[in-house]
């Protein structure tokens, strides 16, 4: 069972560990991290160097500037870590250093502004040795602040950073250890890590595509995306103002891809809909949903990376999810401000849709809900007829069955091309 220590335990600790030794750089939320080892004491045996460039001029001239204009970046953080590891090995090289195991951290964030109008969240990121004068390791991730107050926000900042630095010394060796004592000590519902990616000699035994499935499995994260170089994306920076077309697929779905099928239907959606391949970003789904259980019931999510990695060798770009219906997917896809989303389905997916014994009570409500989510900001459904081959009948939305206090809405989503047909050979 993994003990574990509230933040300033966790910083005491590192603080008054000889060996580890670094710097702390922040941009846009205050010296929130730095400030919790200073608190706990003892600082000055884990401190080189604290400091923020709020001002882009200066932080400009510390890091360089960014040519997307975007400072609350993965480019930006990588810039940080960059300059103050360099500067680390370039300064502390007496004889004093040589036992030390020198780190940078550093973190770009943005909290809610007074009007809360905009989005918060943040790029957090270590470099740091596990061996005096070894190869540099690093930790990257992105998250979410979830509450409605900027100092609540700080305040996880802070948590979440101290977690990190501890995660990184004290469990290296243990991928699930650390994925799971980045959430120590932070209330539910109060940040979301939405991607993580770690490389460097002592992590040549960590999956990255695993890491990201432990984050689901635990819930501090809805979904992951893996282009087809096997690199981790943030969503909203892979998918934003992009036309996505989205492959669903239970991991248990028993008739296998056709692979002409799918790609005839691509080609379809990208004729009918104007969508030129620069601007295209194709997703294959996995979900977490159909989660596999080992003998004593813990989530086993071997089969989940199998499946990834498979389909990642064959050049596809994928999500792997935890959305049980595709409304909740379609919210997800919304908050990333794609330009447009089309959802290619099964036409079996939306029977069961306009079919009330799916529901319950309260069906007419439940549907309005579901299908006000599903059809947001410039989603739409293409759906794959549907062959049932004892009554030798092909299903399209044309003859597609529907309860009848569903009807007229399917109807007016047919006639406003919400749902439309794949015609494909």
């Amino acid at each position: 069972m993994r003990e574990i220590l509230d933040t300033k335990r966790k910083a005491l600790k590192i603080n008054l560990d000889e060996a580890i030794y670094g710097t702390f750089a922040e941009i846009g939320a205050g010296q929130e991290v730095a400030r919790n080892f200073f608190t706990a004491g003892a600082a000055s045996g884990t401190v080189a160097k604290s400091m923020s460039a709020y001002d882009m001029a200066f932080s400009d001239a510390i890091y360089g500037a960014e040519d997307s204009g975007r400072y609350v970046s993965q480019s930006r953080l990588e810039k940080m870590l960059d300059h103050e590891h360099d500067l680390l090995l370039e300064r502390l090289t007496s004889e004093k250093y040589n036992k030390r195991t020198f780190f940078a951290f550093a973190n770009t964030v943005t909290t809610l502004n007074y009007a809360k109008t905009n989005e918060a969240h943040g790029w957090i990121g270590l470099r740091f040795q596990l061996t005096p004068n070894g190869e540099a390791n690093e930790i990257l991730f992105h998250i979410r602040l979830l509450d409605s107050d900027a100092g609540l926000q700080q305040r996880v900042l802070g948590i979440i950073g101290v977690n990190l630095v501890y995660a990184a010394y004290y469990y290296s060796n243990d991928p699930k250890s650390m994925i799971e004592s980045l959430a120590d000590n932070l209330s539910v519902g109060s940040v979301e890590i939405d991607m993580i990616s770690v490389k460097g000699p002592d992590f040549k035994h960590f999956n990255n595509i695993l890491l990201n499935m432990f984050l689901i499995a635990k819930g501090y994260s809805a979904a992951a995306i893996f282009s087809h170089d096997g690199e981790v994306y943030q969503a909203k920076d892979l998918l934003y103002k992009k036309d996505v077309i989205l492959y669903r697929r239970r991991y248990n779905q028993k008739a296998p891809i056709d692979k002409e099928k799918l790609t005839s239907a691509i080609e379809y959606i990208k004729k009918n809909e104007n969508i030129k391949d620069e601007n295209l970003v194709v997703l294959t789904e996995i979900t977490l949903n159909d989660t596999i259980h080992d003998v004593e019931g813990t989530v086993n999510l071997d089969e989940f990376v199998k499946r990834a990695e498979e389909l990642i060798a064959r050049k596809r770009t994928v999500i792997v999810s935890n959305f049980s219906r595709h409304n909740l997917l379609a919210q997800y896809i919304a908050r990333c401000k794609a330009r447009k989303v089309t959802m290619l389905l099964n036409i079996a997916n939306l029977v069961n849709i306009f079919d009330s014994s799916n529901f319950g009570e309260g069906y007419s409500g439940q549907l309005l809900s579901y299908i006000g989510n599903l059809f947001r900001k410039n989603i739409q459904v293409y759906a794959f007829p549907h062959y049932l081959g004892k009554e030798q009948k092909m299903i399209t939305t044309e003859n597609m069955p529907t309860s009848p206090e569903a009807k007229p809405l399917f109807d007016f989503l047919i006639a406003n091309r919400y749902i439309i047909d794949v015609k494909v050979q």
